[in-house]
């Protein structure tokens, strides 16, 4: 993987780029200062545009097919919704080398939740989960599928597989090949064997028998801000769409510590199925990071290795 770069295929992005780009298609900007913006989202590379702009570019041709829906739902889904969200601005079109639609929002201020370092967890927990709550009571009429509406069944080949990689010391890239001998021991500190074991709990859960709902699909420290200790906003939306509304628990391992995990279940109704599939959902995505991420994203990879870690321990503690 070229220096920088998380994903095979990604394109060049600086700010000179930006401001071609800006100058090109929104020159009502184009005197705004353009500045790069340090973020741990892995699918935008992001740029404050002025004081209340931000231009995020894909990095992947995947990430890019989201823009578009973005732009369609956020402001449809902004209403009702008790924290702020994205502000689509401006649709940009492939331009100067770049190739494929990118997005100008406005800017949303606030801090990410840092582990170990949250003032009021439990207040933290019933915002979350208000947020999660509303979300879920949006028309889904015409709604699209989450990039997360599979069932967890339908992710077992892909976690057990990332299971065996970290287990043996090898990992699947893009194309399926890749051994690096090195796994193992960036895999240490990661029990496998319980992760298995507490995988295999998940899948014997009931399936969601209710229809599917609006679920965010990606509740990461990276996506959620906060001012004074409180949600203020929720962003990066390129998973949502409608899907089992236990994907969204996973917000109670990334984000929160376990003393505000029982606010947060409560807060939201979560049944023991839900609950239980929620733990699912945050373990198998926390293992891909896990694998994917560790060297082109060490601070993706410690987040994962952490989640990991917080559930392993929960389900020790049952």
């Amino acid at each position: 993987m070229p220096a920088g770069k998380m994903h095979a295929g990604e394109p060049d992005v600086d700010t000179a780029l930006v401001r071609r780009l800006i100058a090109a298609q929104f020159p009502q900007w184009a005197a705004l200062p353009v500045e790069r913006v340090d973020s741990v989202g892995t699918s935008n590379a992001m740029y404050r545009l002025g004081e209340d702009m931000a231009v995020r570019l894909p990095r992947t041709e995947g990430a890019a097919g989201d823009v578009a829906t973005e732009h369609r739902w956020l402001p449809r889904l902004a209403p009702p919704l008790p924290v702020a969200i994205p502000a689509p601005l401006g649709q940009g079109e492939p331009a100067e080398g770049y190739p494929w639609p990118w997005s100008v929002y406005r800017w949303l201020a606030g801090e990410n939740p840092a582990a170990g370092r949250i003032a009021e967890p439990v207040l933290l927990a019933e915002d979350l989960a208000r947020f999660v709550s509303a979300l879920r009571r949006i028309d889904p009429a015409d709604g699209p599928s989450s990039y997360r509406s599979e069932t967890l069944a339908a992710r077992d080949a892909v976690t057990r597989a990332t299971l065996a990689q970290l287990r043996g010391g090898t990992r699947a890239d893009e194309d399926g090949t890749g051994p690096d001998g090195s796994d193992a021991q960036r895999a240490r500190g990661v029990d496998l064997d319980a992760a298995t074991a507490l995988w295999e709990t998940a899948l014997r859960a009931p399936e969601w028998a209710g229809p599917p709902v609006w679920i965010h699909a990606d509740l990461q420290p990276g996506n959620v801000l906060l001012a004074d200790g409180r949600l203020s906003a929720v962003i990066d939306f390129g998973c949502a769409g409608l899907g089992d509304p236990a994907v969204d628990l996973i917000a109670a391992w990334y984000v929160l510590p376990a003393a505000a995990r029982t606010a947060f279940r409560s807060a939201v109704a979560a049944d023991e199925a839900m609950w239980t599939r929620g733990r699912g959902w945050a373990l198998s995505i926390a293992l891909l990071e896990l694998s994917y991420y560790r060297d082109t994203h060490p601070a993706m990879a410690s987040t994962a290795r952490r989640v990991i870690g917080e559930l392993l321990a929960d389900g020790a503690a049952r």
